[in-house]
């Protein structure tokens, strides 16, 4: 079995802590809206913050791990999905209805930090207000913008075009603060340092940073209208492979375990081994590109690390292609399944991975010799983005981001899909909170997806012929129920991505929301750069293997 918590809940736990939720919540409960995977408890706009500290402080409710926002023909509404970094398994949804003229709630931010940038995103795309906010202002899209994308009045078809003038300040290359000790500098939005068009912008005392506030969006698309414009069966998976497109086969299963809960499907257990299998290699493709660019940003090693972890991503892309028929948009997910089996011959696709497999601790070994033994990497990363595992977790942090923090979280055990409650695997944490921690999790996370990763070629190679199957019967269009409502989630390379979905009774999403972690790990990187040098900002953004595809969706 795989690594596994001291103290698990049982069933008849779960029960109770239900009703301790229900006893806690009575005097606040307007209405009940249960969702497939949690209880959701309908409150007043002005009861936000004493509800949630309610389930932060005495119910253990300590992750916000989401915020859905929706109109509706009569109301606006904010969903907070809850959970437990110490129990994945216990979930709750606090659903907050607004006014259908000019809607309005309370903010969560002083409760769960992470709830200011998604209530800044919930304005920008759908348009509630919430009070209280620090900084109710747009996030994802320009501020001269007009209307929300996501409201149902917004014209699709009108053109917008926001001028350089509108917007100049945010390029000037040196402006003067109020303080005339600080300088206010603008690094990116085009520097290969921010690892894609993210703009940030630096307040500096001499070479220390005052202040960092990330300005995102540059890549926004609005995947999530497009995903509620596609279909279930077959043309909402294919988008999940352009979020987080470094490591993009885990994407895939976020998509198809929310539509598969939500309409009922089944999935063959043959299909779950060959789904673990290949997303496990999907990891290592993100995690061998964080590592290459890493060196780039704290000591600009091109000729040595980068190109080993260029090779070492080559390699997986060859196991991959093999396997799906493409090198980077994988699309090898199905709902109800994958698209196809091992090729054939099977034996030489095993003999192709086990190689591999078999080289993964001398290469590892390389690493540590190029990087984590060297000085000067040392140097750069020991001591400095610093991320307390309290902070982390009031920010949303997840994946090697949190677990290099100490915050025991992988989804992949406490809240099991697939195969990996069948395998033999740990989950890998380092209690130093930085830089060099986060880089020891993903180096030591490629071995542990190794061990997974040979524990299905040895369960692919001996199953049942007659029993190798790939896909269930699933209808030729798929229409879940109408009114139903779900938040699934899956553990990518760089963390929790979470998709929630409300069905209307057709074949389409009614709503469409993405949990990316990139945007909650890169929200939180004011703390971990405050008073530190300014090549220190450079490295701590490295650290966290955001990917802007992910971030801005």
């Amino acid at each position: 079995m795989s690594s596994q918590r001291p103290t698990q809940t049982t069933e008849d736990e779960t029960v109770a802590s239900s009703d301790d939720v229900d006893a806690l919540l009575e005097q606040y409960t307007v209405g009940r809206d249960d969702h497939v995977n949690a209880p959701a408890y309908v409150v007043r706009a002005d009861d936000v913050q004493e509800v949630l500290f309610k389930l932060r402080d005495e119910a253990g409710f300590d992750h916000l791990s989401c915020l859905s926002a929706q109109e509706y023909e009569d109301r606006y509404e904010s969903i907070y999905h809850l959970t437990s970094y110490d129990d994945r398994r216990r979930e709750v949804s606090i659903v907050v209805p607004a006014a259908k003229d000019g809607p309005r709630s309370q903010t969560a931010s002083p409760v769960f930090e992470t709830a200011n940038w998604h209530e800044r995103e919930a304005y920008d795309l759908v348009g509630i207000e919430y009070d209280g906010h620090p900084d109710m202002r747009r996030i994802l899209l320009p501020d001269t913008w007009t209307g929300h994308p996501l409201s149902l009045d917004y014209d699709q078809d009108r053109p917008q075009v926001v001028s350089l003038r509108e917007n100049a300040s945010l390029f000037q290359s040196e402006t003067q603060t109020e303080d005339d000790d600080t300088l206010f500098i603008n690094v990116g939005p085009h520097h290969p340092a921010t690892h894609g068009v993210l703009h940030l912008k630096t307040v500096l005392d001499g070479e220390q940073v005052v202040d960092v506030e990330p300005d995102i969006g540059y890549l926004h698309r609005c995947e999530e209208q497009m995903a509620q414009q596609g279909t279930y069966r077959h043309q909402i998976i294919p988008y999940a492979d352009r979020w987080d497109y470094t490591a993009n086969m885990p994407n895939e299963w976020a998509v198809a375990r929310a539509i598969e809960d939500l309409a009922d499907v089944e999935v063959p257990e043959y299909a779950q081994l060959l789904r673990t299998m290949s997303v496990e290699l999907g990891r290592m493709l993100g995690h061998f590109l964080a590592l290459g660019t890493f060196a780039l940003d704290v000591y600009g090693d091109f000729t040595a690390i980068f190109q080993y972890a260029m090779r070492d991503r080559e390699k997986v892309q060859n196991i991959l292609e093999d396997l799906t028929g493409q090198r980077m948009m994988f699309y090898y997910f199905r709902i109800g399944g994958v698209v196809w089996d091992i090729p054939e011959p099977r034996q030489e696709f095993f003999e192709k991975i086990r190689d591999f497999m078999d080289d993964i601790p001398p290469t590892l070994e390389e690493y540590h010799d190029l990087m984590t033994n060297n000085e000067i990497f040392q140097k750069r990363t020991v001591g400095t983005g610093v991320l307390p595992s309290d902070v982390a977790k009031d920010y949303g942090v997840t994946g090697p981001v949190a677990r290099g923090s100490g915050v025991d979280y992988d989804l992949r055990r406490d809240d099991p899909y697939g195969y990996y409650d069948e395998l033999d695997w740990d989950v890998v944490t380092e209690d130093t909170c930085d830089n060099f921690a986060r880089v020891l999790v993903r180096m030591r996370e490629v071995e542990e997806s190794a061990k997974i990763i040979e524990q299905c070629v040895d369960l692919l190679e001996d199953w049942p012929e007659e029993e190798r199957n790939i896909q269930s019967n699933v209808p030729r269009t798929l229409r879940p129920e109408a009114d139903r409502e779900i938040y699934r989630a899956v553990e990518i390379a760089k963390g929790e991505l979470g998709v929630y979905i409300r069905s209307d009774g057709t074949d389409k999403p009614d709503r469409f929301k993405i949990r990316s972690p990139c945007f909650h790990n890169l929200s939180a990187l004011p703390e971990m750069s405050n008073g530190e040098y300014l090549p220190d900002l450079v490295a701590t953004l490295g650290s966290l293997d955001i990917v802007l595809g992910s971030v801005d969706r």
